[in-house]
């Protein structure tokens, strides 16, 4: 009998990273796409770094850093009693980490391909920075944002190497699906992570497949 629960953790924690990344990358990725600073190649570079990143890197330095032995991590633990290794929301940390640039990098470009004269014709007509960029810039990045949310959320459905890292694998507290297989496969269970990998599968075509065909239609901009 195939245990669903690691999916409905899965889920959660796809959720939970996806909303927490949005509220985050929204003002980074303006940010990024508008600044002049010098400061950002350096932030760029820092955001980009999970891409290229090996997640058991990342995995080691928030062990290190958040363990109860660690000086971050003893100060939550003794002061705030948060502990994030081995925990849900732990993962949630880490995933928010490690999904940062699928969700700042789509809407970044989204942003940066906007024509200047949005912004200007908006600030004419005596709407704020804030109306501006919720009212005007978003609603013509509709792609860019469906993109970022998509990615975001299907690549937390696919991690492995720094949720193992982290969380380990406790049932329903941090064995999410992708765990589940590895702990099918060093038990020589096959067939369970068969099931287990063909469902991950074909979510992940259906998640994908859905954002191409939707972006895939004729995009409509908000006029001014």
């Amino acid at each position: 009998m195939i245990d669903l629960e690691p999916f409905g953790l899965t889920l959660r924690l796809a959720a939970c990273t996806t909303l927490v990344l949005l509220a985050v990358s929204l003002p980074l990725a303006a940010w990024l796409a508008f600044t002049k600073s010098k400061l950002r190649p350096m932030v760029a570079a820092l955001v980009s770094m999970p891409l290229v990143l090996p997640p058991s890197v990342l995995g080691f330095y928030f062990l290190t850093v958040f363990s109860p032995g660690g000086a971050i991590g003893g100060f939550l633990d003794r002061f705030l009693d948060i502990r994030l290794v081995f925990t849900f929301s732990g993962l949630v940390v880490a995933s928010v980490l490690y999904g940062l640039p699928f969700m700042v990098q789509p809407i970044q470009s989204g942003l940066a391909s906007l024509p200047a004269h949005l912004s200007e014709a908006s600030y004419i007509l005596g709407k704020g920075r804030g109306t501006t960029f919720f009212k005007v810039l978003l609603p013509n990045i509709r792609p860019s944002m469906l993109t970022a949310v998509v990615l975001t959320f299907a690549h937390v459905i696919g991690e492995f190497g720094v949720v193992l890292m982290i969380g380990g694998s406790i049932p329903a507290q941090t064995r999410v699906a992708s765990i589940a297989v590895y702990d099918a496969v060093e038990a020589l269970n096959y067939h369970d992570a068969d099931v287990y990998a063909g469902i991950l599968f074909a979510a992940s075509f259906l998640i994908l497949f859905t954002l191409y065909w939707i972006n895939g239609k004729k995009t409509v901009f908000v006029r001014l």
